[in-house]
């Protein structure tokens, strides 16, 4: 049952092609959960992420900053080495969902007024890869070979 579960999670039948959706997208969320969580890229860190996220209703702001950079920060790297996709995009695609909601949507749709544009473009990236899973060219692919 256990293993069966394993194969469902690392399977893929995407081919190459979920390749080049994973690489630039996993590289875009670890960007931005490095400047949550570390400051990295000109972000705020964990501390100065808590704050804003405290003043816009998600409380506790560290506790949001923390969950969303490591969502983003460690979501990014599995998608780029294509290592357990499907989960990483599920936790990359609720990520967006609250990003959305909580800050772009009443913005409108463009990024040029701080609109959702950019995280619906994530988002339906992220679900897109949670659907296929990380293709051939993924450690993935390598894992669900060996438990076969």
């Amino acid at each position: 049952m256990a293993t069966s579960m394993i194969q469902k999670v690392l399977t893929s039948n995407a081919g190459i092609a979920a390749l080049a959706l994973r690489v630039p997208v996993g590289i875009i969320f670890a960007a931005h959960g490095a400047q949550k969580l570390f400051g990295w890229f000109g972000g705020y860190g964990l501390e100065g992420t808590g704050g804003w996220m405290d003043s816009i209703g998600l409380s506790p702001g560290i506790v949001m900053a923390f969950l969303a950079g490591a969502a983003e920060f460690f979501g990014g790297i599995a998608l780029v080495l294509g290592l357990l996709t499907r989960p990483a995009a599920l936790a990359l695609s609720l990520a967006m969902v609250v990003a959305i909601v909580a800050v772009h949507l009443p913005n409108g749709l463009f990024m040029s007024n701080n609109g959702y544009e950019f995280g619906l473009a994530l988002l339906a990236a992220s679900v897109s890869l949670l659907f296929s899973g990380a293709g051939k060219a993924s450690l993935d692919n390598l894992l669900a070979k060996r438990f076969n």
